[in-house]
């Protein structure tokens, strides 16, 4: 996969995005102040941070794709291999944690800015809350993925971009980024739109039953423009426990399984789901078609418009050759 040219532009003038990310590349903050309402913070920026840390890492990932290492001191909790061609720049800033790090651990790096992704980077019960870093004189902004009890989708993904575009002074920059997501995905939701939707099974983890993505999820979404139908579509959350009749009942066709550290390995994955006599029938266990895709993938953040396109290949491949 790769993030197209928009990378290879970065932080090279006026060419490179707007006049304002010019000014901002220069030395001279363009259109600040900037106020932000995030998940019920109002918070005003006199000036792009300078020193940011991103707790998760798609947040990290879309900094990188707007090209804005040199504003990171810090990352924590990397859940899988971080895409190719930023690797580079990913391995080059300072790993806090292999999961949340610690308010200390945040502190001591020096940060004017953190990031989070899942809720859990502000756990106010591990002394992380948002307002604690104000207390400190820090500015905190979480992945609207977790604002709220609504439905996700990839409109959410394209106002992330924006919205971190405007808080560093790169806005032309997030424009262009969010261009190329879109024409991807609509190249490949063209590709997968003529076909039948496939009936598909969300398979994140578990034994007795079986975690899977509900109808708020991203995944739903990103299933339905690549020519599929989430069979849970109708669980009204986020993720959510099923029971393994209720799979079976519901037929699915394929099976998306999400791969990210902690949850074991895919092949383990594939290994559990067809070893399981009741799931015999089951065409997407039948046929052995999975899809694979990374759980990063399927979050608000740069990678969900390629998680399109990964999922209509695998569910509509005739029409990609």
């Amino acid at each position: 996969m790769a993030l197209s040219s928009v990378l290879l532009t970065t932080g090279c003038g006026p060419s490179g995005g707007s006049a304002g990310d010019a000014k901002a590349a220069a030395g001279e903050p363009a259109g600040f102040p900037v106020t932000i309402d995030n998940c019920g913070v109002r918070t005003t920026y006199d000036e792009p941070p300078s020193r940011a840390v991103t707790i998760h890492q798609h947040p990290a990932e879309l900094m990188l794709a707007l090209g804005l290492e040199d504003r990171m001191v810090g990352t924590a909790f990397p859940d899988s291999a971080v895409l190719p061609e930023l690797k580079k720049d990913y391995e080059a800033i300072p790993e806090l944690a292999e999961r949340e790090p610690s308010f200390e651990k945040v502190l001591d790096a020096g940060p004017d800015f953190v990031y989070g992704g899942y809720g859990s980077a502000f756990a106010e019960n591990e002394g992380r809350s948002r307002e604690a870093f104000a207390a400190v004189g820090i500015d905190t902004h979480l992945n609207r993925e977790y604002c709220g009890r609504k439905r996700v989708t990839m409109k959410d993904t394209y106002d992330e971009i924006r919205t971190i575009g405007e808080i560093f002074g790169v806005p032309g920059q997030a424009g262009e980024l969010v261009a190329d997501l879109e024409d991807r995905v609509g190249k490949a939701a063209a590709k997968a739109g003529g076909g039948p939707r496939i009936p598909v099974f969300v398979y994140d983890s578990g034994d007795k039953s079986a975690f899977t993505a509900g109808g708020r999820s991203l995944g739903t979404e990103l299933i339905r423009l690549a020519g599929g139908e989430n069979v849970f579509a109708g669980l009204d959350d986020v993720f959510g426990d099923v029971s393994w009749e209720q799979v079976v009942e519901r037929k699915p066709e394929a099976i998306v399984i999400y791969d990210y550290a902690g949850a074991g390995s895919v092949e383990e994955k594939k290994e559990f789901l067809l070893s399981r006599p009741a799931l015999a029938d089951v065409p997407a266990v039948r046929n052995k078609r999975f899809v694979v895709l990374p759980l990063t993938a399927t979050l608000v953040g740069v990678r969900s418009a390629y998680a399109v396109e990964d999922l209509a290949r695998g569910l509509h491949p005739a029409s990609f050759r």
